[in-house]
């Protein structure tokens, strides 16, 4: 049942149309839009910082960088991404006072670049976002069969945990999204205070070099690794820009959404700075390399055994897990209203774009992502010959190869969001009005546009192959292919369906539009009746 019939019957019962019941309902029912005032600025943050995973940030890709890129002002790399990604949202935050709609960058790109290039951010954006989540099973699978081993003494398949995962995550998208903000700010709260209580003990706790500052020391970020260290870190941000996605659930679209990215990125920078400063003074600037090398993952939980105890570095694990899972439910979300919105534009069948159930949720969008990913790691699944507790592969192979090629599809998402808040603005006639805004977005999108670069060129790296590995061509090559095909649908739609490729980025508002046409239609008709019945009388 969709919420179609609600929409329908309040209009019946009031006599007035449906849409002056509810902040977006449109006249085809609320079945083609998500339901208003769901969320507040606490749960919307909430869902937001959970994609984040901060436990995960911190026990996993800080380790990795320091030891893989031997950078060990890491630190000062999160202070550096933080501020171009404040200059990034400046522009972003006011694009989005402007266009509220679930498919967020999409809608920006088309807005300001046109519906053809719209259609080629849709297809990268679902890529990049699904591949971020199901890469994420992998890692979340291992955990858990590693938990089970350690405390129940029970030997599991990486792949039966995460696959669990997959259908408790897909039954918890049908429910109401506010309820999934509670699920998640539980979680992230948990998780952020024992991070917290870490950073604490190693203040307190120092290494033979004390309370040193060496880690923001500019001097710290030369050599060749710096530009890949980049590409680790900005991943580490991934999250932030999803505020936009929920803007037709929220009550002031204008307000929360700006409020809730700017409140993102800087509790994200100030947190994974302070955060990966603690890492260095728990083991001395000196010694954080070699530490990380010889630790990999298990360096955060190897510095609390000494520090907090058996006891709390238990509980870390267990949180570790569960700020995965809280991750995975956080871009699943994201999938399914991207695909809602392209469903609801042309861009994916119309089935996409329809709500579920009383809640209102993008069901059938869940049910996509839900499916790619028991294909995905059934697949996975099917090509591992190792024995069980061995990562090597596929179960690293997952998280690395999925959560690498997400990070580039978002970075060239955010560029090219650079580039539409620009000609958005400019094409508006308000260039001079918003000509700081404009300034930082050519800044940040020049910046991003040169990680991406460093992305690609490293991408051998990123993944764990040789420079010579068709592997690491291929992978990004995935988000060149997904832009391609969306370019290419986007202008078949341009010469076969012109009205429809109008549409794209419209969201809501193209239904509204439709809407007030079809009644000047209808009144016009009802006009040429009544003068038709008039002449017939006097006749």
């Amino acid at each position: 049942m969709t919420t179609g019939s609600s929409s329908t019957s309040s209009s019946a019962n009031t006599g007035r149309p449906a849409a002056a019941d509810g902040g977006i309902s449109t006249f085809k029912g609320q079945d083609r839009a998500l339901k208003a005032n769901r969320l507040g600025t606490g749960g919307l943050l909430l869902s937001v910082l959970a994609a984040t995973a901060p436990l995960m940030v911190v026990a996993g890709v800080m380790p990795t960088t320091f030891a893989v890129m031997g950078i060990v002002g890491q630190p000062l790399l999160f202070v550096i991404l933080g501020v171009v990604l404040v200059l990034f949202s400046v522009g972003y935050a006011e694009m989005s006072r402007h266009v509220h709609n679930a498919g967020a960058f999409y809608a920006y790109v088309a807005r300001g670049l046109g519906g053809t290039a719209g259609a080629g951010a849709a297809a990268v954006a679902l890529l990049a976002y699904s591949t971020l989540q199901v890469g994420i099973y992998g890692i979340f699978g291992f955990e858990v069969s590693g938990l089970f081993s350690t405390y129940l003494d029970v030997d599991m398949a990486w792949w039966i945990p995460a696959l669990a995962a997959v259908l408790v995550v897909g039954a918890l998208a049908w429910l109401k999204v506010d309820v999934n903000a509670r699920v998640l700010g539980v979680l992230l709260v948990v998780e952020v205070a024992l991070v917290v209580i870490f950073d604490i003990a190693a203040v307190a706790d120092p290494a033979k070099q004390g309370l040193s500052l060496h880690a923001f020391n500019p001097d710290t970020l030369t050599g060749a690794g710096v530009g890949t260290a980049l590409c680790f870190c900005i991943a580490a941000f991934t999250g932030f820009e999803q505020a936009p996605v929920y803007a037709e659930e929220t009550s002031r679209p204008h307000i929360l959404v700006p409020r809730v990215m700017f409140l993102a990125i800087g509790f994200v920078a100030v947190f994974f700075a302070i955060s990966s400063w603690a890492l260095t003074v728990a083991t001395g600037p000196s010694g954080i390399v070699d530490a990380s090398r010889k630790q990999s993952a298990g360096l955060l939980f190897f510095l609390t055994e000494s520090r907090l105890g058996g006891t709390f570095t238990d509980v870390l694990h267990v949180l570790f897990v569960t700020g995965m899972f809280a991750a995975l439910l956080s871009f699943h979300n994201v999938v399914a209203r991207y695909a809602f919105a392209m469903g609801r534009e042309g861009l994916l069948p119309a089935a996409f774009g329809r709500t579920t159930g009383a809640s209102g949720a993008p069901g059938t969008g869940s049910l996509l992502q839900t499916a790619v990913s028991v294909i995905v790691l059934v697949a996975f699944a099917v090509t591992d010959d190792k024995p069980t507790g061995d990562p090597t592969a596929p179960v690293l192979h997952l998280f690395t190869w999925g959560g690498n090629v997400g990070a580039l599809g978002v970075i060239l998402l955010m560029a090219a969001a650079s580039l539409s808040v620009i000609v958005f603005f400019v094409r508006r006639g308000a260039a001079r009005a918003q000509a700081w805004r404009l300034v930082t977005a050519a800044v940040s999108g020049l910046a991003l546009l040169v990680i991406a670069g460093y992305t690609v060129k490293d991408f051998d790296v990123l993944v764990g192959t040789g420079p010579d590995s068709t592997l690491s061509r291929l992978l990004p090559a995935l988000v060149l292919a997904a832009l391609v095909v969306g370019l290419v649908q986007g202008l078949v739609l341009r010469s076969r369906a012109p009205e429809a490729h109008a549409r794209i980025g419209l969201g809501n508002e193209a239904f509204q539009l439709d809407k007030a046409a079809d009644s000047r239609t209808g009144s016009e008709a009802g006009a040429r009746t009544d003068s038709e019945a008039g002449s017939g009388s006097g006749s």
